[in-house]
């Protein structure tokens, strides 16, 4: 998909990381190469991660891991705050499909407005989290895109610093000269660790594509993070991996069926396609919304539904 964006104009909030996500998608769609203490670690670190939904049989959707069936995973960094769950400020919709080998990742503006689902009004897509939590928040997605959304990773931002570190730092191929807070990119390939990430992906003003630019580096970032985990290097450091994912991290992803992606998913994190959608930010009443097209909604939902082979 095509896009041109404009700028959002809009209270400057905590900007959201999507980097974060990518140290549990090395567990996801990584390597799998563990041996036997390791193995017993990520067992024990999943099992603290752990949260399942609250959902009645008739809304779980049924996927065979074993059969290599298409998935979707709701990806969410989750500015938390004290006194109150806090609200996302990145949400990524991934659509797995391990037959043709590929992933689509859909970056979902924070502030699309939407219906929110059991609250009977719209809003902001991040507020369904203030107002419902995790369940709340993936019945809004689901409504959006009219796709099912089998799982979920949770990752609370403040734990961003230390993932990209502890694959010990990242390498990305930089298109846009900059500097951020004291640190220089210049263009071409980038070695950042763990502060240099976080910069490099707060930038917003500087860039000509505004929010959207922005959005493009954090899934440079989550590649090259999955990259660095899949490798046997990021393994032997295994440890500190695990004690940030443990202290961050809450997915109803179980470890068996981790286990079950790990060898059936893992070839398609070599072919992503990242998608923006295409949209109009306004102001209402001094607050700012993304306005999505319903011919854009529909064009999108009829893609994931291809990709995940729902008819």
């Amino acid at each position: 998909m095509k896009q041109e964006h404009k700028s959002p104009k809009h209270k400057k909030k905590r900007l959201g990381f999507n980097i974060t996500i990518g140290v549990i998608l090395l567990l996801i769609v990584g390597a799998g190469v563990y041996g036997f203490s390791v193995y017993n670690s990520v067992a024990s670190t999943f099992k603290q991660t752990h949260e399942p939904l609250n959902r009645l049989e008739f809304e779980k959707r049924v996927v065979d891991l074993t059969k290599k069936d298409p998935i979707s995973i709701l990806l969410l960094g989750v500015d938390q705050r004290e006194g109150d769950r806090g609200r996302p400020d990145s949400l990524i919709v991934l659509t797995i499909n391990p037959d043709d080998q590929s992933v689509k990742m859909v970056s979902v503006p924070r502030d699309t407005h939407t219906e929110i689902i059991g609250k009977e009004t719209k809003d902001k897509m991040n507020h369904s989290y203030t107002y419902g939590g995790i369940d709340m928040t993936i019945k809004t997605v689901e409504s959006f895109l009219d796709i099912p959304i089998d799982y979920f990773v949770k990752v609370n931002m403040d734990g961003f610093k230390d993932l990209v570190d502890s694959v010990g730092g990242i390498t990305v191929n930089n298109t846009l000269d900059f500097t951020y807070k004291g640190v220089d990119f210049p263009v071409g390939p980038l070695q950042l660790n763990g502060e240099e990430a976080l910069k490099y992906s707060q930038m917003r003003k500087l860039d000509p594509n505004g929010d959207f630019g922005r959005q493009e580096r954090q899934r440079k970032i989550i590649q090259a993070v999955i990259e660095e985990g899949a490798s046997t290097k990021t393994l032997a450091n295994y440890g500190n991996i695990l004690d940030v994912i443990g202290n961050n991290v809450k997915t109803n992803l179980t470890f068996d069926e981790i286990k079950v992606i790990q060898a059936n998913y893992k070839e398609a994190r070599h072919h992503f396609e990242q998608i923006q959608i295409n949209g109009t930010g306004k102001e209402i009443e001094e607050v700012y919304y993304y306005f999505v097209p319903e011919t854009e909604r529909t064009n999108l939902s009829k893609m994931l539904k291809e990709h995940l082979t729902i008819e």
